[in-house]
């Protein structure tokens, strides 16, 4: 029997917006949000915080297995919690960015978290009536039977420009350079592990390369109430 709930999995590179596109996509839904990038950098931050070594595997995954973690679900107000305290700007630093990709490609650690996040979208699901879940692997391993599955990107100067707006407030030459080492690097270093950069079987390739963040939304939206119109609130 079909879940009455919505599951919508978008994937996609760094910078494509996949984020603040799937936070006001479910906003404008009515359902919850869950951000499972997030979850890697919570590890990472708690494993910084632990003095665990991030390069070896097996203490990270046991960390991952231990870390207090909870995820906020409304998606007008991002939250992350371990052990009770809002991690959520702490995840954000460049002390996190740099190494966050360690813990992503961990083959020991993926297992884990996918598992809980596979928890966590049913969970979700079942309490706000529905989940927009984004990250990098979730319309192929994650949640491969989501009402929707969308694969969101866009080129790499576009992606290159929005991140060092949110990094740096402007788009001048030598911010987008500055950039550039966190986008194209981590992106590389994940490919290694998920599969981000071409749509699988059955997952809508949206490009917002020369889209606007209103216009990026409606694309995402105009997928999910093409695709299972009975299913969007009206």
């Amino acid at each position: 029997m079909e879940s009455k709930h919505l599951v919508v999995a978008v994937d996609g590179p760094s910078g494509s917006g996949k984020s603040s596109v799937s936070r006001a996509a479910a906003s404008a839904l009515g359902i919850g949000y869950l951000d499972t990038g997030a979850m890697y950098r919570a590890v990472t931050w708690w494993c910084l915080e632990q003095g665990v070594d991030l390069d070896d595997q097996g203490a990270v995954a046991q960390a991952t297995r231990d870390i207090p973690l909870e995820m906020g679900t409304e998606p007008t107000t991002p939250s992350v919690r371990v052990g009770g305290r809002e991690i959520e700007d702490d995840i954000r630093t460049t002390r996190v960015s740099e190494v966050v990709s360690k813990v992503a490609t961990n083959t020991l650690v993926r297992p884990i978290l996918q598992q809980l996040q596979r928890e966590l979208i049913d969970r979700i699901a079942t309490e706000t009536g529905g989940v927009v879940a984004e990250g990098r692997d979730i319309t192929t391993v994650v949640a491969p039977d989501a009402d929707v599955r969308v694969l969101l990107t866009a080129s790499v100067e576009a992606r290159l420009r929005r991140r060092s707006k949110e990094l740096h407030g402007h788009d001048a030459d030598h911010a987008v350079e500055a950039t550039r080492d966190q986008i194209v690097r981590r992106d590389a270093d994940d490919s290694t592990v998920s599969e981000f950069t071409e749509a699988a079987e059955g997952v809508h390739l949206v490009d917002t390369s020369d889209l606007d963040f209103e216009q990026s939304i409606d694309a995402l939206l105009d997928v999910v109430r093409r695709e299972v119109p009975h299913k969007v609130p009206a």
